[in-house]
């Protein structure tokens, strides 16, 4: 038969000398934490997304209809920043502009809550 997984063992601080696990990513016995397929957020403990903060602020940069939005999986607010634009002609097209800018600059999170990768 096969190998029988390793016990799970609580994490212990390095003895004084021993180099830390990597920063961000917690010690796991297979090597892999198919909870979070895309990483860890260092600060929160949160797995990331499978989407990018570049993608999307670009998006919302380049094309300011409100798809960058969509991309995040934030349909509603997409929906809504391309209806401002359609129906004052072009000039609600400010709004996903500077909603662009304040996602490649903040921390966006995308429609599930999970913090977004830079790249």
């Amino acid at each position: 038969m096969g190998e029988q997984p390793p016990e799970y063992q609580p994490y212990q601080p390095p003895a004084y000398g021993q180099q830390p696990p990597p920063y961000g990513q917690p010690p796991s016995p297979y090597g892999f934490n198919p909870a979070a397929p895309y990483g860890v957020d260092p600060a929160t403990g949160l797995p990331y997304s499978d989407k990018t903060k570049l993608v999307a602020g670009l998006l919302q940069v380049i094309i300011p209809l409100g798809i960058g939005r969509m991309y995040m999986g934030q349909t509603g607010l997409g929906v809504t920043q391309l209806l401002v634009t359609i129906f004052t002609c072009g000039l609600g097209s400010i709004w996903p502009f500077i909603d662009g800018i304040m996602i490649l600059a903040g921390n966006p999170r995308d429609a599930q809550g999970r913090p977004m990768k830079m790249s």
